[in-house]
């Protein structure tokens, strides 16, 4: 994901301070954010929508999803849980 540097409107595709990485939509809300350590994300990750809803909260161990995965809908509801283990769902419920 971090090819690209910045949009065409100036604003940068992401940020990183020390281990904190954040990726950002064209609009500039973050689009992304958590723990990368020498490239390689790591521990919990929030991701959001373009219009600035929590999306998504993971963890990856290594690069690749390794833990509990939850997915919300746009009214905050839990559309999704899953569990990860070394990048293969091993459970996976409806809310």
């Amino acid at each position: 994901m971090q090819g690209k540097t910045r949009y065409a409107n100036g604003q940068p595709v992401f940020r990183q301070e020390d281990e904190l990485l954040t990726y950002y939509f064209k609009t500039g809300l973050k689009k992304a954010q958590g723990r990368s350590v020498a490239g390689v994300m790591q521990g919990e990750w929030l991701f959001w929508r373009e219009t600035g809803e929590l999306w998504q909260i993971g963890h990856f161990r290594d690069g690749v999803k390794h833990g509990d995965w939850l997915r919300l809908a746009r009214d905050g509801s839990v559309e999704k849980r899953e569990t990860f283990a070394e990048g293969k769902a091993v459970r996976g419920a409806a809310p």
